[in-house]
Formats: C-alpha cells, sequence, structure tokens
C-alpha cells in the first residue's frame, strides 16, 4: 500500500486547502448533488419538461459557480507560487485547462 502511495505522490500533484476553502467547495458541491437528485427525482416522477429544464439550468449555474471559485483559487495560489519559483511550465497547463474549459 505504501509503495502505490509513493506512485501516486510521483505522477500527480495535489493541493492542499485551507479548512474554510475546503469547506466552502465541499458545500457547493453538496448543492449540486443535491440539485442533480432533485432532476433525477423530477423524471422520475414524470414532471414537465420546462420545470426540468429549469432545475438543470439551475444546476448548471451552480457548477460554473464551483468551477470560477476553484480556478481563481488556484490560480491565486498555486499558478501565482509556481510562478514566483521560475515554473513557466505552469502557465501552459493553466493555457490548457481553460481551452477545455472554454469548450
Amino acid at each position: 500500500m505504501e509503495e502505490r502511495k509513493e506512485i501516486q505522490e510521483c505522477c500527480h500533484r495535489t493541493k492542499e486547502r485551507g479548512e474554510q476553502e475546503y469547506k466552502d467547495l465541499i458545500h457547493r458541491l453538496n448543492r449540486v448533488e443535491g440539485q442533480i437528485r432533485g432532476i433525477k427525482k423530477m423524471v422520475e416522477n414524470d414532471a414537465y419538461c420546462p420545470e426540468i429544464l429549469i432545475q438543470v439550468s439551475a444546476a448548471n449555474a451552480a457548477l460554473n459557480s464551483f468551477t470560477k471559485v476553484l480556478l481563481a483559487s488556484h490560480i491565486r495560489s498555486c499558478v501565482a507560487e509556481d510562478i514566483r519559483e521560475g515554473k513557466e511550465e505552469t502557465i501552459d497547463e493553466l493555457v490548457t485547462v481553460l481551452q477545455k474549459l472554454m469548450k
């Protein structure tokens, strides 16, 4: 088990988040999760399509809000720190992430 942990650490970066940031992100994800469960229940209960679509729009907005908060945190912490340390490859990584987000 310890050997597997070492392999994961060398291949994937991680980020320790402060307690407040962690709580905020989890709270946002819990809201999205609840909205998705609600949408599923609406489909199971044969709700009228426009009502479902409005809830889907709300769930999309909540997920987009989560994305904005996480991206801002990433830029302010990880990206800024890497640039200060001269790790220019982080800029390329950020550009790639932004391109994927904008599809």
